[in-house]
């Protein structure tokens, strides 16, 4: 890939980053994390019982969990700019095609090595 594009795609990763952040911090209230704002929210809730607070707070940390990967992958990708190696597929080298990492900044497999992967 062609450095020249680096720039604007680590705007557009940095730009991703702080959004995911700040809505972590909003849906959580503040600093704590998922686990505890969701402890302290089913804890107050007199109305539910033990099978729905169990899935409630299943769903808050699959969710937590979700949130924290897409963090670290768009961490990643600005690694990988940083060190040079942006625009490579991790796994066989070959350049990722830029209307995939338009689509998604963070990609760091072509789709070829993405589809093997899952």
């Amino acid at each position: 890939m062609s450095a020249h594009l680096n720039p604007a795609f680590k705007k557009q990763l940095l730009a991703q980053r702080a959004s995911l952040l700040a809505q972590l911090s909003s849906l959580r209230g503040g600093s704590v994390g998922r686990a505890e704002a969701s402890a302290e929210h089913l804890g107050r809730n007199a109305e539910l019982d033990n099978g729905q607070i169990s899935s409630a707070r299943d769903l808050e940390l699959a969710l937590d969990d979700r949130e924290t990967t897409e963090i670290r992958l768009v961490n990643a990708a600005l690694a990988r700019i940083d060190a040079g190696s942006y625009g490579l597929c991790t796994d066989c080298g070959v350049e990722i095609p830029l209307a995939r990492l338009h689509a998604a900044p963070e990609a760091a497999r072509c789709i070829h090595c993405q589809e093997k992967l899952e």
